[in-house]
């Protein structure tokens, strides 16, 4: 179960956007404009944000805005009845992740909602145990010896995706689409920055080492260090 932050001036379509999502089995919160949104957020984690563009106050543009800026990775999915394709340019520049125009069709949103929290591997209440180490999605942390760390968002996705699947080689190019998404302007070396970062983090780690496989990408080895 995911927790959804839904952004929608419209009292009724909030509602509506709330019900369909709680349908599928989330948690969804309501906020009524992006001054509302950043209050929930500073308060409580979510695992994807669902927000309309024009709104008073604060509107999904800006509010976007201002979590990216502040570093925050967590997915947003745009609604707007304005289909000007400048009007979708702009918000993938500012940071989202998708978009629907409205009125949405209720079945897209969900299915793109699941897509999303697929890519980033948000909202799975499945932990990952290997070997004495623990990577928990619902908070982002891995924990060894009984200390807990939280990773930034990217670094504990591709962590879990690599030891999701371990022994797997992955590309470049397939981690990025699908931890950063399709619509990335970040490049290959982005994937490399990040996993030298996981690299340095866990050295001493003796239940998996992150190898790069000459000519393909990455790939996690389990217990590679006994």
């Amino acid at each position: 179960m995911a927790r959804i932050l839904v952004v929608e001036d419209d009292r009724n379509t909030n509602k509506l956007l709330c019900a369909v999502l709680r349908k599928d089995g989330h948690e969804a919160i309501s906020a009524a404009d992006g001054r509302d949104a950043l209050d929930v957020l500073d308060k409580q984690h979510v695992d994807l944000i669902v927000s309309d563009l024009m709104m008073p106050n604060l509107n999904g543009m800006e509010l976007i805005g201002q979590l990216r800026e502040a570093g925050w990775d967590t997915p947003v999915l745009i609604l707007t009845a304005r289909e000007e394709i400048e009007v979708l340019h702009a918000g993938f520049l500012a940071g989202a992740d998708d978009y629907l125009t409205k009125p949405a069709d209720l079945k897209e949103l969900v299915l793109r909602v699941r897509a999303l929290l697929r890519r980033t591997g948000a909202g799975s209440t499945q932990r990952l145990v290997v070997g004495a180490t623990v990577l928990d999605p619902a908070q982002m942390t891995v924990e060894r010896s009984g200390a807990k760390s939280v990773l930034p968002p990217k670094e504990f996705q591709l962590l879990f995706k690599l030891l999701s699947n371990p022994g797997r080689a992955y590309t470049r190019m397939q981690l990025l689409d699908e931890i950063w998404g399709w619509d990335t302007e970040s490049a290959e070396t982005t994937v490399n920055v990040h996993v030298n970062r996981l690299r340095a983090r866990f050295a001493d780690c003796d239940d998996f080492e992150i190898r790069t496989v000459r000519g393909i990408g990455y790939c996690a080895e389990v217990g590679a260090h006994e």
